[in-house]
């Protein structure tokens, strides 16, 4: 089975309540690997949650592109011992023309210089608008990678780009190999994430987005749901134990 880890976001209110036993919690579920959100901002807490649990990070979301002090975020990753750092949010006015994405992605590349300098990788996470906007008629993602430099990684969101109208599965083909992790989330397409349920429960081809990607790590995310999340994410990681070869 491939890596898996799971987005902290899913547990935010667990983190901001019992940072240390949220995290351990997910480790009694079986989980090796978490990928924590702002990790910059509480970087001793999850030091010391990662050694008492033996759980690793191997990447972990932070606002890098908005940032005054980017190095600092990545120095925070390096001590906490990441190897790939993840914008997860450019608001969907950013991606509208041409001229937008171009100048998106040579702030990313700029960026990806000052990780590479920390032995890391930086790459960026979708939502749906990425996808929904078409700039000659192609994706706008698709536009923004094709200015990326080869070092830039991609996490691609799933469920998100199912909702902006892509064929996930597709797209992660089309992408290849600079898609170094994925988020793997189930539910309606329409987009309500109080509809979000538990890997191969929902309407998003789920099987059909491992296949696109074996190389990628696999993130659990919720970005809500109905019942307890913990009971969430142990039910999509017993899924794809069963369903992810």
């Amino acid at each position: 089975m491939p890596t898996t880890s799971v987005q902290l976001y899913s547990v935010r209110d667990a983190v901001a309540d019992d940072l240390d036993g949220a995290v351990a919690r997910l480790a009694e579920i079986g989980l090796e690997h978490v990928e924590p959100y702002a990790f910059h901002e509480r970087t001793a807490e999850y030091r010391r949650a990662f050694a008492a649990t033996g759980l690793t990070a191997p990447s972990g979301h932070a606002p890098v592109l908005g940032s005054d002090t980017p190095e600092a975020i990545f120095d925070a990753a390096a001590a906490l011992a990441m190897t790939t750092v993840i914008d997860p949010f450019v608001p969907a006015e950013h991606w509208q023309t041409a001229d937008q994405v171009a100048e998106l992605a040579e702030r990313v590349n700029h960026l990806s210089t000052l990780a590479t300098e920390r032995g890391l990788e930086f790459g960026y996470h979708n939502h749906q608008w990425e996808l929904s906007t078409h700039i000659g008629g192609r994706h706008a993602l698709e536009v923004f990678v094709g200015h990326l430099a080869p070092e830039v990684v991609l996490e691609v969101d799933t469920y998100w780009a199912g909702v902006g109208g892509a064929d996930a599965p597709a797209l992660l083909r089309a992408l290849g190999d600079r898609v170094r992790l994925i988020h793997v989330k189930d539910g309606t397409l329409d987009g309500d994430v109080s509809a979000q349920q538990p890997a191969g429960s929902g309407e998003v081809d789920v099987r059909g987005v491992l296949a696109a990607a074996p190389q990628a790590t696999r993130v659990i995310e919720f970005d809500a749901y109905a019942g307890d999340v913990f009971e969430g994410i142990a039910q999509s990681l017993a899924w794809l134990k069963e369903n992810d070869r």
